[in-house]
């Protein structure tokens, strides 16, 4: 039975991360770990919980030996908006998590998920169905992080034998916990501002495609991933996956087929229309779906029915 450790556990994902791990390999083999104490002490509700900064290697060691982890999974980061407001500390954050648990995973024989993005790429590379393989030259410290995280992950698979595997995430969609300063946060916001004042202003310009995921789909891809056979596996760090591709106006359009009244104008964020023009609009994710089998479940709308259902519950709307 694998004992697993979450860091980074308070986000968007590692929230409903930490759940759907437990549920797969029972509740008293995951640990979630945050640096926040506000964050660890909700998290104490649902799982053993550790607080501690990444950045501390020996404090961070010490908690992988305690609980005797062998699969680690490393959430921690600033993300690609908030990262271009700070960007020496998001590449301190972002590099020093990822190196820590590069070597702790090597002393201790973990292995190790770090999470890429579509962030890595950039306006060079193709933006039509991009490939696995392609030019990588971001335009954001957040996506100078993922591409040498990569690398970096690479090398520890192919020098020490560390097995380490990665995603590139495009949008991740979620009714859990709200995102944190990413440039496709708007396709979340949307459904709070929808439900609760029935309009949005959206940061994005209407035509802005970028590759999307629904939480569950995304969940099942960190899991399946680790649990892949390792013979399989060509590109570990990292396979493009995706589910879906939109806009803001696609989503306008699927808003008001069940919300009438629902309005949305635009007020361009010009860092996040950067950021966003120089991503992908679609990815081709045939090696992950041909190396370990992903097949995502969740389309648009059954998307878009979901988050508003969900969303509705969580806020006592009708």
């Amino acid at each position: 039975m694998k004992n697993i450790l979450v860091i980074g556990a308070g986000g968007q994902i590692g929230t409903e991360l930490v759940p759907h791990l437990q549920r797969l390999y029972g509740e008293d083999h995951v640990v979630a770990a945050d640096v926040k104490p506000e964050t660890c002490h909700s998290l104490r509700a649902m799982a053993i919980t550790e607080q501690f900064d990444a950045l501390d290697i020996n404090i961070y060691a010490q908690i992988v030996k305690k609980y005797r982890i062998d699969s680690i999974f490393n959430l921690v980061a600033l993300l690609s908006a908030t990262g271009e407001k700070i960007p020496q500390l998001a590449w301190e954050i972002n590099m020093g998590a990822l190196l820590n648990s590069l070597e702790i995973a090597k002393e201790n024989g973990c292995a190790l998920f770090t999470p890429s993005s579509i962030g890595a790429f950039g306006h060079s590379t193709p933006h039509q169905q991009t490939p696995q393989d392609t030019v990588m030259r971001p335009g954001t410290i957040y996506g100078v992080c993922k591409v040498a995280g990569e690398l970096l992950s690479d090398y520890y698979f192919t020098r020490f034998g560390v097995d380490t595997r990665s995603v590139r995430f495009p949008g991740i969609i979620s009714n859990g916990a709200l995102p944190g300063g990413g440039t496709t946060d708007y396709a979340v916001e949307i459904f709070y501002q929808a439900i609760k004042n029935k309009r949005f202003t959206c940061p994005l310009p209407a035509d802005s495609y970028l590759d999307m995921l629904y939480m569950p789909d995304a969940l099942n891809a960190c899991s399946q991933l680790m649990e892949a056979d390792p013979a399989k596996l060509i590109h570990r760090n990292s396979f493009n996956v995706t589910a879906m591709s939109f806009c803001p106006s696609d989503l306008y359009d699927d808003m008001i087929k069940r919300i009438p009244e629902f309005t949305m104008d635009y007020q361009i964020n010009p860092v996040m229309r950067e950021i966003a023009a120089s991503w992908p609009d679609s990815m081709d994710d045939s090696c992950a779906r041909n190396e370990w089998g992903w097949n995502p479940v969740w389309d648009r709308q059954m998307m878009v029915d979901d988050m508003l259902q969900a969303i509705r519950i969580k806020l006592s709307v009708k």
